[in-house]
């Protein structure tokens, strides 16, 4: 049944280069993965930032029992050294004191004030969790600002862009990496168990973080739906041109192009997935959010799953079917639930991508 979905989509083919040659091998998929991360900054979300020559972090305030004694809170400035500047944000660190090397999940927050109502922080800690998180419009703003302002005002110092100029996903994205350069300095937590997490937009900014960062073994993407992680040919609710009459900063102006022109695209979102892969994904989404097309979201990983068979891992095991309220399917290297409900990162979603982590924590990588 899904197989044939699929094939009436007549989706871009990932095992298949851009000259028609096809990959037969894992090493095959490593270089054709490069040719997909680089037609999707030129097509979809912009060149992605030079890395940066310098990273580092101050601790301003430190709380050694947080959270009735049970968590260890850090207030930090990352400093980041970009084009001989230094462009500066604050993150948020939560370690649970009771647990030996916990497994950590970078979040990439709406709001600066912690907990809000996406982030349940004490029931993250008490599962043993810790807990990495900064705010997006710290790093650049979700408005049409014509990029002058913080980070995408270092980057694009005139407003004008063209072309394959970098969108704010992809900013909050690199931003995000730098989290994880920090990290990879701390002993204190399992930096082989590493995850990035987003809700909405900012769960396509984690997607677009764990195809660009090898680093991060876990990418969780919450209802990331159009121009994250939902297939865009013939899916329902928003699409390109919805999302780029009212967001055009988020991506490059290549996009735009395909307004309405969803089947001419040389990619579709099961590239974005797919070039995680050999690591871990697991994605959330709910029925009645329809605006972000939960089935189309779902055959994006069951597209996706061709690659990670091809590298030899369990990939996405599923029944032949689309999706239920209640499903959680977490046996493979995808996993992928939904759950009751509408647009929203509840309890439910974290508790599901806890439990993913948990059941497929990793040694040595």
């Amino acid at each position: 049944m899904l197989q044939e979905m699929i094939k009436h989509l007549q989706l871009p083919k990932l095992l298949e280069f851009a000259d028609g040659t096809l990959v037969r091998t894992a090493q095959d998929w490593y270089k054709r993965r490069k040719e997909i991360l680089s037609l999707l900054c030129d097509e979809e979300y912009g060149l992605r930032p030079p890395e940066p020559s310098a990273v580092s972090a101050t601790i301003q305030e430190v709380d050694e029992a947080a959270y009735a004694g049970k968590v260890i809170e850090q207030h930090l400035m990352l400093s980041v050294k970009l084009n001989e500047h230094i462009f500066c944000f604050p993150l948020h660190i939560f370690i649970p004191k009771f647990v030996k090397n916990p497994m950590l999940i970078v979040y990439i927050a709406f709001r600066p004030d912690i907990p809000d109502r996406y982030l349940p922080l004490e029931e993250i800690t008490d599962e043993g969790f810790a807990l990495a998180t900064f705010c997006y419009n710290d790093v650049a703003a979700d408005r049409e600002d014509y990029f002058t302002g913080r980070l995408a005002g270092l980057l694009k110092k005139d407003g004008q862009r063209a072309g394959n100029d970098t969108g704010k996903l992809m900013m909050w994205s690199w931003a995000a990496s730098r989290v994880m350069d920090y990290l990879e300095t701390r002993n204190d937590i399992d930096r082989n168990n590493i995850a990035i997490m987003g809700h909405s937009r900012l769960g396509k900014t984690a997607l677009i973080t764990g195809a660009y960062d090898e680093r991060f073994t876990f990418t969780f993407p919450n209802d990331a739906g159009c121009s994250g992680d939902a297939i865009t040919r013939e899916k329902e609710g928003e699409r390109v041109k919805q999302i780029t009459d009212k967001f055009p900063y988020w991506f490059c102006p290549n996009y735009r192009n395909y307004a309405e022109r969803e089947t001419q695209m040389p990619f579709d979102q099961h590239f974005l997935v797919a070039a995680i892969a050999p690591r871990y994904v697991s994605a959330g989404t709910a029925i009645e959010d329809t605006w972000a097309d939960p089935n189309k979201q779902y055959l994006s990983y069951v597209a996706a799953d061709d690659v990670y068979k091809l590298l030899g891992k369990k990939g996405f095991i599923h029944p032949d079917r689309l999706p239920d309220a209640g499903d959680i399917f977490h046996d493979g290297t995808v996993g992928f639930h939904m759950r009751t409900g509408t647009h929203f990162h509840s309890r439910y979603d974290w508790l599901c991508f806890m439990e993913f982590m948990k059941k497929h924590r990793v040694g040595k990588l």
